[in-house]
C-alpha cells in the first residue's frame, strides 16, 4: 500500500480526489472504472489512507499509528469486502461485510471506507441490497466501488456516485518507470509498453514474467527465419506455435508488432521508432524484401486469425493459413 505520490499517471483523478478532502467535501459512494491491473486498487488505497491519516493532509503521511496501520491492511475502519464465490458478489456478502456493518461506528478514525474490488461481479440482488446504503448512508461512511465494467451496475447505483474512470497512462511514463524501479533496459521496456497500452500493472507484470519472455524468443524466432520455411515444414511451425496455444493472442500481437516495425521502417529508415531495437537487422532485410501491400495484408491476415480462433475455427489450419500469407507476402 502507497500514498498517491507513488501513483504512475492518473493526475487528474488524484487531483479530484486531492481536492475533495482538503476541501472536505467527501462523496459517499466512488466508481473507480478501468481495466484489470490499471491502477484501481492503488487509487483506493492511496485516498483511503489519506482520509483516515492522523495529519489530516491531502497527502498520507504514511508514518502515523493509522497510516502504517493501513499499510499492514489492519487499519480496522477500512474494510475489504470479499466474496467467497469466485465468479460472484453475493446479496449474503454485501449484507454481512457491508449493509449490516455500516451502522457500527468507526474504531478509531474519522470515516469508516469499505473498498469493494470487482465490484462488476456484484449480482442484481447484491447491489440493490447495497441500495439503500448508498442512498442513507451514516455520514461517516464511504463506499469505494472498483470495476473493469461500470456498465454492469444498475442505474440506480450508477446515479448516486461519483464515476472516475481511469484512462490509459503515457508510453513514456511507463517505460521510465520500468528502467528506473524495475531495472529493465530500454528495448526490453519498449516491448513490455507496447502490450500494456497505458496500462502500469500489465506492464510490470509482463517485465517480470518469464513466460512472456520465452513467448516473445519463440515468436521472433520463428519471424526471422520464416521466409525461408518451406510448405512441407509448415507443420512443424504449426506444432511449436501450439505450445503456446493459451497464450495464443498475445503471440499474434508480438506478430503484428513486428510487421508495424517493418512498415514504420520502411517508410521512415528510422532505427529509433522501432519497437524491437534488438533486431534491427532481421527488420530491415525483411522490410527491403517486403512491398507496403505485402506487409498490410500480413497485418490483416493477423486480424483475421485472432478473430478466427475467437469464433474456435480449427487451430491448425488457421495457423497454416496465416504462415501461408505472410510467406507469400
Amino acid at each position: 500500500m502507497a500514498g498517491f505520490a507513488d501513483i504512475i499517471g492518473h493526475e487528474q483523478i488524484i487531483q479530484h480526489l486531492q481536492n475533495a478532502i482538503k476541501a472536505d467535501k467527501i462523496s459517499h459512494a466512488y466508481i473507480l472504472n478501468g481495466p484489470d491491473k490499471s491502477g484501481k486498487k492503488m487509487l483506493a488505497e492511496a485516498f483511503a489512507m489519506a482520509l483516515q491519516c492522523e495529519e489530516g493532509k491531502s497527502e498520507p503521511c504514511l508514518q502515523c499509528h493509522s497510516c502504517r496501520q493501513a499499510m499492514n491492511h489492519n487499519q480496522p475502519d477500512i474494510v475489504y469486502v470479499t466474496h467467497e464465490k469466485p465468479n460472484t458478489i453475493s446479496v449474503g456478502d454485501i449484507r454481512a461485510q457491508l449493509v449490516n456493518d455500516v451502522d457500527i461506528k468507526p474504531y478509531s478514525s474519522k470515516y469508516k471506507i469499505y473498498i469493494v474490488d470487482e465490484a462488476e461481479k456484484m449480482n442484481p440482488q447484491a447491489q440493490n441490497a447495497m441500495l439503500k446504503t448508498i442512498e442513507e448512508p451514516p455520514v461517516y461512511a464511504v463506499i469505494l466501488l472498483l470495476t473493469s465494467n461500470a456498465g454492469t451496475f444498475l442505474p440506480t447505483i450508477t446515479s448516486r456516485c461519483v464515476t472516475l474512470n481511469l484512462k490509459a497512462v503515457g508510453d513514456e511514463q511507463i517505460k521510465s518507470f520500468l528502467m528506473e524501479k524495475c531495472g529493465i533496459p530500454d528495448y526490453q521496456a519498449d516491448i513490455c509498453v507496447a502490450f500494456a497500452q497505458g496500462n502500469v500493472g500489465k506492464a510490470m507484470t509482463l517485465a517480470a514474467s518469464e513466460d512472456f519472455h520465452e513467448l516473445k524468443a519463440a515468436a521472433m524466432q520463428l519471424l526471422k527465419r520464416i521466409h525461408d520455411i518451406e510448405l512441407y515444414e509448415f507443420k512443424e511451425a504449426v506444432k511449436q506455435i501450439s505450445e503456446f496455444k493459451l497464450e495464443i493472442q498475445d503471440y499474434f500481437d508480438i506478430m503484428m508488432i513486428w510487421y508495424r516495425d517493418m512498415l514504420m521502417y520502411k517508410a521512415t529508415t528510422d532505427v529509433n521508432r522501432l519497437i524491437f531495437k534488438d533486431a534491427v537487422y532481421d527488420i530491415k532485410q525483411q522490410a527491403s524484401r517486403s512491398s507496403y501491400s505485402g506487409i498490410e495484408a500480413v497485418l490483416e491476415a493477423l486480424e483475421k486469425a485472432k478473430i478466427r480462433l475467437r469464433a474456435n475455427v480449427n487451430f491448425d489450419l488457421t495457423l497454416e493459413l496465416l504462415l501461408q500469407t505472410i510467406k507469400e507476402n
